[in-house]
């Protein structure tokens, strides 16, 4: 079993709550789980039915896991594990992420103050993105600041898109150190999720309205994946990462052609369907 603390409650009202929402996360949850475990008092996982074994890895751990459904906008899992949060301070990770030791003293010195006006509602981290064998530091990839540590009840996610930051009520401060973010640790795995946020991105552009047509076409397949690729490439100087930050700006571009395909795909099913 793994190491969890015991808290009392009456002698310390200043504690941890490190929460977590999971599908199919065996291969990075133990990883995570253990960069935290001396700091959480508690450990909460929000597990959306995952087919592997990511539940029980979690509980070996000593994690409370809550079983749920597996959710197309998964930031309403990670509210569903912010809301069972039952500590005065709170941290929301994903499972293929890391806290370094930076980060994790500055938040026990955060934790420990006793005076809650001394410290801020909210805390952005400084985030690295693992990609190709490497940690990427231009092309817009750094530090990619996430808002993700906050006093209980002062934060919440809107719950809209997959890319939202958290909404925070009162003053957001910095945390020093890193949370390293092992995103894509094969390009295997970068198609695997870029896959499912294209196609998360087709519904949104079908909710917005948008129809194929030759202009749209020319803007999401050409215009579109152009400018982003010269932004991150050039503007965001991801040339410095070589050919690691070469392929990132690519298919990053590449991102909204593949959207536009879908799209165009949901439409044609739309339209079989009347």
């Amino acid at each position: 079993m793994g190491y969890y603390r015991v808290i009392d409650m009456k002698k310390n009202s200043h504690t941890l709550s490190v929460v977590y929402a999971t599908y199919n996360e065996e291969k990075n949850i133990e990883r995570s789980l253990q960069s935290i475990q001396d700091i959480a008092d508690e450990i909460i996982v929000v597990d959306g039915s995952s087919t592997d074994n990511t539940a029980t890895l979690a509980k070996k751990l000593g994690a409370r896991v809550i079983s749920t459904t597996n959710k197309p906008i998964f930031h309403i899992n990670k509210q569903m594990a912010m809301d069972a949060a039952q500590f005065s301070w709170v941290l929301q990770m994903d499972a293929d992420e890391v806290i370094d030791e930076e980060m994790k003293a500055h938040i026990l010195r955060i934790v420990k103050t006793e005076n809650k006006a001394e410290v801020a509602a909210g805390y952005w981290l400084r985030r690295k993105n693992w990609f190709l064998h490497g940690f990427l530091t231009k092309g817009g990839q750094y530090p990619d600041p996430v808002i993700r540590f906050y006093q209980r009840g002062k934060a919440h996610l809107p719950m809209v898109t997959v890319h939202e930051q958290m909404e925070v009520e009162g003053e957001v401060g910095w945390l020093e150190g890193h949370l390293l973010h092992y995103n894509a640790p094969t390009f295997s795995d970068y198609l695997r999720k870029a896959n499912t946020y294209t196609t998360l991105t087709a519904q949104e552009l079908s909710e917005e309205g948008i129809e194929p047509s030759f202009f749209t076409a020319m803007y999401y397949m050409i215009w579109k994946p152009k400018v982003i690729f010269f932004q991150l490439y050039l503007r965001h100087k991801g040339f410095q990462d070589g050919f690691p930050g070469f392929v990132f700006a690519l298919f990053s571009g590449l991102h909204y052609l593949l959207a536009y395909i879908k799209l165009w795909e949901l439409k044609q099913s739309s339209k079989k369907a009347l």
